[in-house]
């Protein structure tokens, strides 16, 4: 079984070199880099507060208007991006955290992956976003009913069953998660899905911040904020475990 820490084994000071280093070229532009960020970082305490009051009117049903997708939201971004929070969440269809969060463009950066857990691609993408550009929270949402940590759980469960090469990979990086929440509450089935995503959260927030040197060092010095949240799709509601 793989590890967590063994999968980024090796990786990981490329990673933090990468992230160290002077930006220049499309990717500075891009973020907004040139002066045109200069001015929009926010803390981490008001990234959090912004979230759920925007996950307070969703929940609601009294969402904006227009939460910034128009066209006079779209010019200013051609110039670069200034998002105040990153969000590594699931890729399933009902979990988008634009719409959770009632929040327009160029304000969420979004990783996802189904079961929102961390693999070196998806590091460098939240490092990005916090040392090359303005986001000062980072948060890992898990959600209610989960079908990867469904899947991870089903295999913990039933040994020897078999999927596909990359679902196999994202259920061992799930694994870790499973078999601790297993080993703690006992429980099987739906309620382990339940209790392994939860732990997931807890787990992934820790190893964003083992594995990331520069985002452990700016969380150390109260500029960032690592943070878990969990999503009821029955609700609406996001608790941010903050």
């Amino acid at each position: 079984m793989i590890s967590r820490r063994e999968v980024l084994k090796g990786v990981v000071a490329g990673t933090a070199a990468f992230a160290l280093s002077k930006v220049t070229g499309p990717m500075a532009w891009a973020s907004g880099h040139g002066g045109h960020g200069e001015g929009k970082v926010v803390s981490p305490q008001e990234a959090i507060a912004r979230l759920r009051t925007g996950n307070q009117r969703y929940v609601s049903m009294n969402r904006l208007s227009d939460p910034g997708v128009g066209p006079k939201a779209r010019e200013p971004l051609t110039k670069g991006q200034w998002p105040y929070a990153t969000i590594l969440s699931c890729s399933d269809s009902r979990v988008p955290p634009e719409l959770i969060f009632d929040e327009g463009l160029g304000r969420l950066f979004i990783v996802r992956v189904a079961g929102n857990m961390l693999a070196p691609a998806l590091l460098g993408s939240i490092e990005y976003a916090s040392l090359h550009s303005t986001s000062r929270l980072i948060m890992v949402m898990g959600h209610e009913s989960c079908g990867a940590v469904g899947a991870a759980v089903h295999v913990a469960e039933h040994p020897g069953a078999k999927e596909t090469p990359g679902i196999n990979d994202i259920v061992n990086r799930l694994m870790p998660a499973v078999l601790k929440a297993q080993k703690d509450t006992g429980l099987h089935g739906k309620k382990l899905v339940e209790a392994a995503a939860k732990e997931n959260v807890r787990m992934t927030v820790k190893q964003i911040a083992d594995e990331s040197e520069p985002l452990r060092k700016m969380q150390d010095k109260g500029k960032l904020k690592i943070v878990g949240g969990y999503y009821s799709l029955s609700t609406g509601k996001v608790d941010i475990w903050a």
